[in-house]
């Protein structure tokens, strides 16, 4: 009979699960066993909140639950730092963590964690399983669970003797969610709200979208005669080149665009929560009533209403209704087109260059990328004001070519670019990192080699915590603390891996520093030394 660790990879290869980011550990080594020539791509990582986010990252990527495996105690807490994201960026993940053996429990045994206490804040659901002859069962709520309603992260602990132990047990077929459409009244109640507006808009983002969803929005756009904004971090949700597209709503963003966010008569929110990043600290889109007629479409049906009345609110997939919409659009009552050229007009001023101090400037890197890469390409980042330079100028065309924590979580870039490099061998993968977000998972470069995932890091070094830094200057000008950094040789430290590491000072460096990264056939880091008094696309650092 096979033993726990082997009904376990068969559940998940019947869920069609294909790669696991994992840390090994004793505490499952009999799911270790079972992942033997499983066919099951098992990647073994460095950390396990590394490991974690590239599961994230998997998930967010194939619109299924991206899977990771770590041991209990310390390995639970590292990979804390990825579920966090996957529950904030409603991605669906599994994570499963190595246990204690049952007859050891409540013991304080060795690295004993009670983690439906640690993780119930964390994640959608949280289960022991703890007969062997369940664990099919088990699988496939949590396959279930993370895709359903809004998607998010399920945590499955494995005691050590339930793995170990043998048994028969059926197994469960693929999960099968709902498919998250809206009923006929309810697009119909939009449209007509929509059709009456003088100055509405539609905010993209929330999860369950797709590439075909994405041209049905921008069908629908055409169609009624509306701008399209994103919320932060899903710019790829919309192709930034088309006329009817109106920027982002994220961090810093445009401030015609926040006007416009904030005069709209109806707003059209597809997916997004609302929350404090995308409405500029719930002062755009003010709580608990809106000035702007609110319709909130969200699948979790409790979510519209959590923070703001909505005149309409829909539980529905965002993308499912996208294209409904497409299906029924109808044109306005009263001609729009020029509200929507006055929009994008005002997102392309916003995308001209604006000089920063230094030899190397962010925006002109940005320009050259924007240009040259294709609308293939995927670029990831984590956190920091270097974000600001690629969120304003670059321009993405095609869903799924944008990996960013809406959770705001530093060291997320590099874990998110190996996991995009190997679902996507055939596409250009950048990562942008800041000196002080790169250094929180740079071990995970060591996992792009060894896997020869062929991401490029674009490592912006400005020797200090930039963000942190740009708020001390503002409420405690002169009192510089705890923001200062000690860099090493960056681009060294990469050729000591084997892989591409260059430096570049000057703008007229770049061209040929990408240009030799897209070529090589290994991971390649290009260290970008900028000065620090480029504090963000538009703040200048005056006192060092």
């Amino acid at each position: 009979m096979p033993h726990g660790g082997q009904i376990l990879v068969d559940a998940l290869n019947a869920q069609g699960t294909t790669r696991v980011f994992c840390i090994p550990g004793e505490s499952y080594l009999a799911a270790l066993d079972g992942l033997y020539e499983s066919g099951i791509d098992t990647v073994v990582a460095r950390q396990e909140g590394g490991a974690a986010m590239m599961a994230e990252a998997q998930g967010k990527l194939t619109g299924r639950p991206g899977v990771c495996f770590v041991t209990r105690g310390p390995g639970a807490t590292n990979a804390s730092a990825g579920v966090h994201v996957a529950m904030q960026d409603s991605t669906p993940m599994v994570l499963f963590i190595g246990q204690v053996a049952s007859d050891q429990r409540d013991r304080e045994a060795f690295q004993e964690v009670d983690y439906r206490a640690m993780f119930a804040p964390l994640a959608k659901w949280v289960g022991e399983i703890d007969r062997t002859e369940r664990i099919p069962e088990y699988v496939s709520r949590a396959f279930h669970v993370a895709q359903s309603g809004r998607p998010g992260p399920v945590v499955l602990a494995l005691p050590e003797d339930m793995l170990s132990a043998a048994c028969e047990a059926e197994i469960v077929p693929a999960a099968n969610p709902p498919s998250g459409r809206a009923a006929e009244s309810d697009i119909t109640a939009v449209l007509d709200l929509l059709a009456e507006a003088e100055r509405p808009l539609i905010l993209a983002g929330g999860p369950l979208w797709s590439e075909e969803a994405r041209l049905a929005l921008q069908s629908f756009a055409e169609t009624a005669q509306i701008p399209v904004a994103t919320s932060l971090r899903c710019q790829d949700y919309f192709d930034n080149t088309h006329p009817a597209y109106a920027g982002d709503m994220g961090i810093a963003a445009n401030p015609a665009l926040a006007t416009r966010l904030r005069e709209a008569d109806v707003l059209l929110c597809l997916g997004a929560r609302l929350g404090e990043m995308t409405t500029a600290g719930y002062t755009l889109v003010t709580p608990p009533v809106p000035a702007q007629k609110l319709i909130h479409v969200h699948p979790d049906p409790s979510e519209p209403g959590h923070v703001y009345y909505p005149t309409l609110a829909v539980a529905a997939q965002a993308g499912e209704v996208a294209q409904q919409l497409a299906a029924a659009a109808r044109p306005p009552a009263q001609d729009r087109r020029a509200l929507i050229t006055e929009a994008h007009s005002a997102y392309l001023e916003w995308q001209a260059p604006e000089e920063t101090p230094g030899t190397l400037h962010m925006e002109q890197v940005l320009v050259h990328l924007r240009d040259t890469l294709p609308e293939t390409a995927i670029l990831t980042n984590g956190a920091g004001n270097y974000c600001g330079w690629l969120h304003r100028y670059y321009r993405w065309r095609r869903y799924r070519t944008q990996l960013a924590p809406t959770s705001g979580s530093m060291g997320y870039g590099l874990p998110a670019a190996v996991a995009a490099a190997l679902e996507h061998p055939d596409r250009p993968v950048i990562c942008f990192a800041g000196d002080g977000c790169f250094q929180m998972t740079m071990q995970e470069f060591g996992t792009a080699c060894d896997y020869g995932a062929r991401v490029i890091v674009l490592l912006v070094n400005n020797g200090m915590y930039g963000t942190i830094r740009m708020h001390q200057q503002a409420h405690y000008p002169g009192r510089v603390s705890g923001t200062r950094l000690k860099n090493p040789d960056f681009a060294a430290w990469a050729r000591s891996y084997g892989a591409l590491g260059l430096t570049v000072t000057r703008d007229a460096e770049f061209p040929e520093a990408i240009t030799q990264a897209l070529a090589a056939e290994t991971p390649a880091l290009i260290e970008l030394k900028t000065d620090p008094r480029a504090l963000s696309t538009r703040l200048i650092l005056k006192d060092l």
